[in-house]
């Protein structure tokens, strides 16, 4: 098994949460960093792999966040951790644009084959979503030579000044930060569970209103480029119905958008789709990774049809770590990792197995409104019993009752009402099936 094989998969709660050597731990963090960077689990880690954490007072935790859908290969992944320590022992960097190395050269030639569509590709690294979806517009703008931006509503994009601009979420990603960046226009989002007419006509009518705004509003003959996210993560888990994104690709083409599939958090095999825009057969002119590309590695790439990624003059794009010879070592053991051992095939599995019993779990416990998602990106959206209103005092009830009990969840939402599951791909389904009986649990202490 990749991933750390060293560790047993088990969970397993020796100290109470968080332990003596973690709080002493995290007195010294409140000291020396910031508090503007939040905690989600108050451990601190010292080792992992498979589907646990192990944490510095002996605790292991089931993971079912996967570092916010990063160690989809697990931590430690054999390929992963034999290709960086080889590519270590020979150099560190050089910066590519200064003195070129094969490896990054492999990895855009991997993400030319791998992302959707048989045309000719380019790609182009750097180190962070956020950084890949900033080029992204540049690289939009440069060969429409127009300047809107068009995105959406619960949508998610990064924390730079430009992709706040595109978020839309302002607590605790906006606030107090602006002024943002101009010409960003936000489009209502598809959103079946929240759609104020009828969700069997959700597709239709959003796409109906977001296509007149846009004709309204801005000019398609304005827009530069259209992004969104297949599934939106941050904002909580938000499955698109059917048609909606192919009728936005359909759009942009007509009227010469560039049309970004924004993949950071869906990429890789997340969702039992190497790419999550492949589930609908949509091929994006522009498509932006990260996150799951490498292991663990700060790695992002942007992807796309050749004439559009040309079309920036030379030095446009670049940046000193850009394509980091480490994290690029990281990223051609990553995407080995996933081929060898089937990760889109355990992603779906892991859907099968989550899915049915998510609903299961809505049966019996109103707090759930919804459960959504597909492969190994899960999401329930917790209500005010008999009403839509959200409910986060639920979610962060539940949360802290698993993380008492050894399993690692995360949260999401526009409204703070989500809880996400993304397990790491590798993940035994045995861990699997307990942290799903210990979030039962959480739900029944609700009542």
């Amino acid at each position: 098994m990749s991933g750390g094989p060293t560790l047993p998969q088990v969970r397993r709660i020796v100290t109470e949460i968080p332990g003596p050597k973690s709080r002493v731990l995290l007195e010294r963090r409140a000291k020396a960093v910031s508090a503007g960077l939040g905690t989600t689990m108050p451990i601190f880690v010292s080792a992992a792999g498979g589907g646990v954490i192990l944490d510095v007072d002996g605790n292991s935790i089931i993971d079912m966040g996967a570092g916010i859908a990063v160690v989809s290969v697990g931590n430690s992944a054999d390929h992963v951790v034999k290709n960086v320590q080889e590519q270590v022992a020979a150099f560190t960097h050089t910066c590519f644009m200064v003195a070129p190395y094969e490896g990054y050269v492999e990895v855009c030639e991997s993400l030319n084959e791998l992302t959707p569509g048989d045309h000719a590709k380019k790609s182009a690294l750097f180190n962070s979503g956020a950084e890949a979806l900033e080029n992204a517009v540049k690289i939009a703008r440069a060969y429409t030579k127009r300047d809107a931006i068009v995105v959406f509503e619960h949508g998610y994009h990064g924390r730079t000044n430009l992709t706040m601009a595109m978020t839309a979420k302002s607590m605790p990603y906006k606030h107090s930060f602006g002024p943002f960046a101009s010409e960003v226009y936000r489009m209502p989002m598809a959103y079946p569970y929240r759609w104020i007419g009828s969700s069997d006509n959700c597709a239709e009518e959003a796409l109906n209103e977001v296509l007149q705004k846009i004709e309204k509003e801005i000019g398609a003959e304005n827009v530069a480029a259209i992004i969104i996210e297949p599934i939106q993560g941050e904002g909580g888990f938000i499955v698109p119905p059917k048609g909606f994104l192919p009728g936005l690709a359909a759009f942009a083409k007509e009227h010469g958008i560039v049309f970004v599939a924004d993949e950071v958090q869906t990429g890789f095999a997340r969702t039992g789709d190497m790419f999550a825009c492949e589930d609908e057969q949509v091929i994006p002119d522009l498509i932006t990774t990260a996150k799951g590309i490498a292991g663990g590695l700060p790695l992002s790439g942007v992807t796309g049809r050749a004439e559009i990624m040309d079309s920036v003059h030379v030095g446009g794009l670049g940046g000193t770590f850009g394509g980091s010879p480490i994290a690029c070592a990281a990223a051609i053991g990553a995407i080995k990792t996933i081929q060898e051992e089937n990760l889109i095939g355990k992603a779906r599995r892991i859907g099968e197995i989550m899915l049915p019993a998510l609903t299961e779990m809505k049966r019996k416990y109103p707090v759930i409104g919804d459960v959504r998602g597909r492969g190994a990106m899960i999401a329930i959206e917790l209500v005010l019993p008999g009403t839509k209103d959200p409910n986060p005092a639920a979610v962060s009830a539940i949360t802290k009752f698993c993380q008492q009990e050894g399993v690692l969840v995360l949260s999401a939402g526009t409204y703070g009402n989500v809880l996400r599951f993304l397990p790491p791909l590798v993940m035994p389904e045995d861990l699997l099936l307990e942290a799903l009986e210990i979030i039962e649990k959480a739900l029944a202490s609700l009542a």
